[in-house]
């Protein structure tokens, strides 16, 4: 099979869908058969919080491509794992909980041949692996483990009908890494993934497979797939966005070509490349000039409600199989639920099924086949009765600063063998060692709370009972939750913008270890007056003693100061907090509440900024 293609003798065919999700079931209306693929970095597994089923349905594909799991093999569960109408694959992080992971879900229908997590094949130890790994001469074994440590990568193999003749598919689901500009072995780490992918996929490529490589690449290729791509210096020298050049099939496109003056209903093919790819972007392919079509927004500035976002989730095919066999490819920005949205693709060969998975499946796996069980349930009593659906009701943990600790040093990571860890506790005597018992007397001894209960000194008549409330269990009554509900209202206008905070920033009045409850202000009021009592009885005063409570509190407790209005839209700003380190960390500032957008948009935030005022 030839790794180039002419596309200048090809017409993209006059075949559109609509972005809606309801009107993505029409395909199914086509008279011919046709594979749906799709890839979303859905930011946790608990993005199916209604269902990993109904999620998948919904989707309505052949093959489901889903990055950034955030599941390791022990939080993995049945659940997730097993799902009525798929088989699945999953990639786990071998270093870290809640981070990274990959997985591919097929529909019964679309089951593969073969099945293979990582590029490198050092995690390979089973029979039904894909093979093809390439050549390896660039790598040493450290980098090549590291490499497939974080688990970024699963590939399945398919075949399709093709012409009237049985090929095969090989899709290759990744989650590339990212670069921090502060850490320049994330950069290399980024590279070194790109150039092992790429090694891997022409490898295949090569083997006579056809090749799908999808997933979340994490660079925006051209000056169309950003929002602002003004701001970023030297935009084309971006290391990433060389190796797409490169990587693609008319990657570089002339620089000085009139974007705007191409209309994208016309027949128009990409431009004849500079460097020979032999894969191609195919949303770019049947949307070459389409603007504004992003695929990832920043949640945590609210970029998401004015599209201020980039394209850095793709699925590329090899030059034949996209010149043949694609029908369309498309977003899905109505999506919600990551700040990631899906992408999709169209296909008009059909999928044959393979009698039944490859090893790899979960569905395999010992804690899920009935052959082992998972140290947990040896820990902690289970009712068998009710152990299966506590495990149905129960979602793995999920880490929402995933991306902002990607960058930790990846060479602790251990296990790349795929060999178990060890588990201590210190709650486990070893075998065959027994701990020594002192006996104190013949009485029985009583329940565990018992130690844990006060012993009674003084008997309180009833009367008294009322004032010894400190002896009871923390608790707040209905009077004290409303005191709260009150206080928590007057900081509103700031404690609303926590989910849309830079990466860098942060809100200062959320669990504030300076703010007082009613409920802590009136125990400490007690602990006052008992140290500064007057002869006066306090009985008949509450009301005052009240008063002057919350007077002395509000004299030492400074809440935050009022929000100023921005000049452009005389909207109350939003308080921050610097994170980032250096010489203004941990100063607080004042900025638009709005959410972030380009410059021009009178609907984003504006550029209102103003330091906090330590001294009022």
């Amino acid at each position: 099979m030839s790794g180039k293609c002419d596309f200048r003798s090809y017409v993209p065919p006059d075949f559109r869908f609509t972005s809606a999700v309801a009107h993505h079931s029409q395909a199914a209306a086509v008279t011919f058969s046709k594979m749906k693929i799709v890839t979303w970095n859905i930011n946790g597994i608990r993005t199916f919080r209604g269902g990993i089923k109904q999620a998948l349905d919904s989707l309505d594909a052949d093959i489901i491509c889903v990055q950034e799991t955030k599941v390791t093999r022990d939080l993995l569960d049945e659940r997730s794992a097993i799902v009525d109408g798929y088989n699945s694959y999953f990639s786990y992080s071998r270093g870290r909980s809640g981070y990274s992971g990959v997985a591919t879900y097929c529909k019964d229908s679309a089951t593969p041949i073969a099945a293979e997590e990582g590029l490198t094949g050092l995690l390979t130890s089973h029979e039904g692996a894909v093979g093809c790994y390439g050549d390896h001469a660039e790598f040493s074994t450290e980098e090549l483990q590291l490499l497939d440590n974080e688990g970024r990568a699963i590939i399945t193999q398919h075949r399709i009908m093709c012409q009237d003749k049985v090929q095969t598919v090989t899709v290759i689901n990744v989650y590339c890494p990212r670069a921090d500009p502060e850490k320049p072995e994330r950069k290399l780490f980024k590279l070194q993934f790109y150039k092992l992918l790429q090694c891997r996929a022409e490898a295949v490529l090569k083997d006579g497979s056809h090749v799908i490589v999808l997933g979340d690449v994490n660079t925006s290729h051209r000056q169309i797939d950003h929002c602002d791509p003004c701001d970023i210096e030297d935009f084309g020298e971006n290391p990433g966005r060389k190796w797409l050049n490169g990587f693609l099939h008319g990657g570089k496109q002339e620089e000085d070509r009139n974007e705007e003056e191409l209309d994208e209903e016309s027949e128009v093919t990409p431009t004849d490349p500079v460097h020979g790819g032999k894969f191609v972007d195919t949303f770019r392919y049947f949307h070459p000039t389409r603007t504004n079509a992003f695929t990832c927004w920043s949640t945590l500035t609210g970029a998401r409600q004015t599209n201020y976002g980039t394209r850095i989730d793709y699925i590329f095919a090899d030059c034949q199989l996209a010149k043949e066999q694609f029908a369309t490819a498309d977003i899905m920005p109505e999506v919600e639920g990551s700040d990631h949205c899906p992408v999709w693709g169209q296909l008009s060969c059909p999928l044959l099924p393979n009698s039944k998975p490859p090893p790899l499946c979960t569905r395999y796996l010992p804690e899920f086949a009935g052959k082992q069980q998972k140290l947990s349930r040896f820990l902690v009593k289970v009712d068998p009765k009710s152990a299966q659906s506590e495990q149905r009701d129960v979602l793995p943990g999920s880490q929402e600063e995933g991306e902002k600790m990607e960058n930790l040093n990846p060479l602790g990571a251990g296990n790349v063998s795929g060999k178990k860890r060890g588990l201590t506790s210190d709650s486990v005597v070893p075998r065959g060692k027994k701990t020594k018992t002192v006996k104190t007397n013949s009485k029985p001894q009583g329940s565990l709370l018992s130690f844990f209960k006060p012993k009674p000194t003084n008997v309180v008549p009833p009367a008294e009972a009322p004032l010894r409330q400190c002896e009871t269990p923390l608790s707040l009554d209905n009077t004290s939750t409303q005191t709260s509900q009150k206080e928590s209202t007057t900081r509103e206008n700031v404690s609303s913008v926590t989910d849309r905070v830079p990466e860098d920033t942060d809100t200062v009045n959320n669990h504030s270890p300076q703010t007082c409850t009613s409920s802590t202000a009136e125990k400490c009021n007690k602990q006052v007056k008992t140290k500064h009592s007057t002869t006066q009885p306090t009985v008949g005063h509450s009301g005052a003693n009240k008063g002057a409570s919350s007077v002395f509190w509000k004299s030492v407790l400074h809440g935050p100061p009022p929000p100023p209005s921005c000049k452009v839209h005389g909207e109350p700003c939003v308080l921050r907090t610097v994170k980032k380190e250096g010489p203004n960390m941990g100063k607080q500032f004042f900025v638009c509440a709005r959410p972030q957008g380009h410059a021009s948009n009178q609907e984003a935030r504006c550029n209102f900024f103003a330091w906090v005022d330590k001294g009022k």
